[in-house]
């Protein structure tokens, strides 16, 4: 690394609750005028439209409603049931289900009182989606339907009648899910107002850890969340501290070892390949190989490659053998895959390089690619490796890239084409659904043979679709979409996506929709997006809550540098809500136009999202950039700040700084750096000297006491330093100069070439530059000088300047500088601070 890490600008963190409005509506570039959050469930809407219509009659209701904004599904819902909703909103009916008032028999007696309690029961169960679940387990505590009712008005709103019996059975049990460096934690029978305290801790080890806190999910009325950063094959324990509305306590005690970084292997169940394959398909199934939990069948690549061309629907077949790990195979080819699995589990993938699998279009159609002439549907959903109805399984350190054909962009409809791994985990038995492990693995296209999704999962809109549950995709690189480079549509309950690089897609990570959370995205790098066209509409992508509800996803800490958008409304039927909980990220944007450039894109602004300390700006404006709840919304106070914004975007790896306050347990990486108070000290042992432009005639340059600088002659030499100068930085140095040269200073450029403004002179016989002689005394030596104030922004080259256009037999001239430094001006830091890095370590 070229340079060291730069101090920057003075934070002060004084937030002051009455004064966050006045500070979000001025320092934020604003998109449109919409600045509150609501509770966007048709049954709120209703209820707090008609409360402010002050309507009494039914005529005026009935007015009111007409006058209402919503969607033509919703328009005849409600027309069609006029009367009942009245009765519902006269009540006090809406509000009570609006406000969450499920602890008393308040809503029960309304429910009872109703003529029509069954039908009021599914008009509210359709009014509200987000609650439906939690009002049918609560029409069945108050036994208000039997059971067969209430699984008629479960099917009419295309409902899990399974998950109402579940969540309102007794004794369904909590859990810990281990992955290797995670675990995933789920507490039933709770309240959304409950909260909750984690800690764990080494088993042996004195000192607790806090982790996150375990968030809200609506579908089975559960506390859910996941702690990170675990060892592998390590016991653990954990506390929950779980606080509900009314303030008193139960504590819940888990102890769990996490998975090894390696299957154990039945050492009678080893296979190289050249012993067991001859040519065609490799059929695990044909072959009866198979492990079991306490040694897996292992084969081993051992030269020869597996290519099957398009004879087989997969170069490997696994088929529905389980507890199998494939190592550094070579596969290309399939008809369809290159590897497959159904209905199984324990499968572990390693070091493998997958190629040339996948059908090629022999016509296209409007765009797309079709197999033949009488396909009617567009080639879709080939696979480097797809594991259907698959779960806990790991792919590690492969290399997916080259399929046969590739995907169409957006210009031609929704993308059709192959992908580099396919996902749908959700086993017919629920101990092997979920629990994929996908990590450190490179999956890419090229500019012109491009994936559809690189990671993608299958039945998007369905709960049981995707990664389920306690999956994790980390440490991998991910490049070449027309779509997703990774989509975790579906069930997300405590699916992870963390510290990955994702480039040239149309959009980054897909979480639209979330139909069971909480998921988490962080640490990750997404930059460079676009698809073969150069376009692209957002780094994260989401939407779908009230359409295909409903959990939440925390977006934490990722570094996003894109030219559109950062967080994004995408529609799901329509629907683009969300709902998401952001801290800490950095998000760049270098794009300004209609729907173009937005740090965050909230188009529906659902009111339990919430946006806290994200430095947010768009080039191109320099400033932040939303559309977004400001109720909801608190920026990092340097978000405007253009120097700071170039000094987070060179810094390797990025880094943040943040108030103590905004740590996130058990998230945050503090980086070692101490504010020390300075921006960037001169260590010339890591760096190049080279010849800036023409001006050097002669002389030489060299080191001197570990951190100085000599120049003797007639000398312009340069090191490419990338250093970011704001308005407060001040460069201090030790001079020392012998003879009596034309110019000593120093050059701050992005070229190689001269720019008078850009040299700061700080001796000589003639008058060059910006002129700071009056800074040196050469019986000081010591320089102090407010760079800031001459020359702000970004550099790419430090250049040291002995100046002395004399024979060089006649010149006597030397400069020495030591002890450089750029550093702000206020040495103290106000505040408990620290320095966090941001998105993936990339050095």
């Amino acid at each position: 690394m070229k340079s060291q890490t730069m101090f920057y600008k003075q934070l002060f963190f004084i937030f002051i609750v009455t004064m966050l409005t006045t500070l979000a509506s001025c320092s934020v570039t604003k998109r449109s005028d919409q600045g509150i959050s609501v509770n966007n469930q048709p049954g709120a809407t209703i209820q707090t439209y008609l409360a402010a219509s002050n309507a009494s009659s039914e005529t005026e209701l009935s007015t009111a409603l007409t006058t209402m904004k919503m969607s033509k599904a919703d328009k005849v819902f409600i027309s069609e049931r006029k009367n009942n909703i009245f009765n519902l909103y006269h009540t006090d009916t809406l509000l009570l289900v609006m406000q969450n008032q499920y602890r008393d028999s308040k809503l029960a007696e309304n429910l009872a009182d109703n003529n029509e309690t069954p039908s009021a029961i599914s008009i509210l169960v359709r009014l509200f989606p987000i609650d439906a679940y939690r009002i049918l387990t609560y029409v069945t505590k108050y036994n208000l339907v039997n059971e067969e009712t209430l699984l008629a008005i479960a099917v009419e709103n295309n409902l899990d009648p399974t998950i109402i019996l579940e969540a309102s059975a007794a004794g369904i049990e909590n859990s810990v899910t281990p992955l290797i460096h995670s675990a995933g934690i789920v507490i039933y029978g709770q309240d959304e107002d409950n909260s909750s305290d984690v800690r764990y801790r080494e088993v042996g080890d004195t000192k607790w850890l806090p982790a996150l806190e375990l968030a809200w999910e609506p579908i089975y009325g559960a506390l859910s969340g996941s702690i990170v950063h675990l060892i592998a094959d390590t016991d653990y324990e954990v506390e929950v501290k779980i606080t509900d509305y009314d303030g008193y306590e139960q504590e819940y005690s888990f102890s769990f070892k996490t998975r090894p970084n390696f299957p154990p292997i039945d050492p009678n169940k080893i296979y190289y390949l050249s012993e067991i394959y001859s040519g065609g398909q490799l059929d695990l199934e044909a072959l009866n190989i198979y492990g079991s939990k306490d040694g897996y069948a292992k084969i081993i690549g051992d030269g020869q490659a597996i290519n099957v061309g398009d004879e087989y629907l997969s170069a490997v077949n696994i088929g529905s053998q389980a507890y199998i790990m494939l190592e550094n195979l070579t596969i290309k080819g399939g008809e369809r895959y290159g590897v497959f699995a159904k209905n199984t589990h324990d499968i572990w993938i390693k070091g493998c390089d997958i190629s040339e699998y996948g059908r090629v279009a022999t016509i296209f159609k409007n765009g797309k690619g079709y197999a033949s002439e009488n396909s009617t549907s567009p080639i879709n959903y080939d696979s480097g490796i797809y594991l259907e109805k698959t779960g806990v399984s790991v792919i590690e350190e492969c290399e997916i890239h080259s399929p046969n054909g590739k995907a169409n962009h957006w210009g031609n409809g929704h993308p059709n084409g192959p992908n580099a791994l396919q996902v749908w985990a959700y086993h017919p038995q629920e101990q092997y659904r979920g629990q994929m492990i996908v990590r450190n693995n490179r999956f890419y296209g090229t500019q012109d043979q491009r994936f559809n999704d690189v990671i993608e999962g299958r039945k998007n809109f369905e709960r049981t679709g995707g990664f389920v549950r306690d999956s994790a995709i980390y440490g991998n690189y991910l490049a070449y979409a027309n779509d997703d480079l990774i989509e975790i549509d579906g069930g997300q309950r405590n699916v992870l996506v963390y510290e990955n690089e994702l480039t040239q897609g149309y959009a980054g990570i897909s979480i639209a929709p979330n139909m069971l959370g909480p998921s988490y995205l962080f640490h990750n790098n997404i930059h460079d997006l676009g698809d073969e066209r150069g376009k692209e509409w957002t780094a994260i992508k989401a939407g779908g809550l009230l359409s295909k509800p409903g959990g939440q996803t925390f977006i934490l800490e990722n570094y996003i540098d894109v030219e559109r958008n950062g967080l994004a409304s995408s529609g799901v039927n329509g629907d683009g809500t969300y709902w998401v909980k952001t801290q800490n990220n950095v998000i760049l944007s270098s794009e300004y136009n209609n729907l173009v450039g937005l740090g965050i894109y909230d188009k529906y602004k659902y009111y339990d999202s919430s946006f806290t300390n994200d430095f947010i700006y768009n080039k191109k404006i320099q400033s932040p950039f939303v559309e977004i709840s400001y109720e909801n919304y608190l920026p990092h106070p340097s978000t405007e700040d253009s120097g700071y914004a170039s000094h987070i975007q060179i810094s390797m790896p990025h880094k943040l700084l943040v108030e103590s306050g905004f740590l996130i347990p058990n998230i945050s990486r503090v980086s070692e750096e101490t504010q020390t108070g300075k921006h960037w000290l001169l260590e010339p042992a890591n760096y190049e000297f080279t010849p800036f432009h023409d001006q050097t005639k002669y002389g030489a340059v060299a080191i001197y006491e570990q951190n100085g600088v000599s120049l003797e002659g007639n000398i312009w030499n340069k090191i490419e330093a990338n250093l970011t100068i704001t308005t407060d930085t001040v460069l201090e140095l030790d001079l020392q100069v012998e003879g009596l040269p034309e110019i000593v200073g120093l050059a701050f450029e992005n070229d190689n070439k001269v720019t008078k403004s850009k040299i700061i002179q700080f001796y000589g016989s003639q008058n060059y530059g910006v002129n700071a002689k009056s800074f040196f005394d050469q019986n000081d030596t010591k320089i102090d000088f407010p760079i800031g104030k001459y020359l702000p922004g970004t550099y790419k080259y430090i250049v040291f300047v002995l100046d002395n256009d004399i024979n060089q037999s006649r010149n006597n001239s030397t400069a020495s500088m030591k002890n450089i430094v750029l550093k702000e001006v206020a040495e103290e830091i106000k505040g408990d601070t620290n320095t966090i890095v941001v998105g993936m370590d990339m050095e």
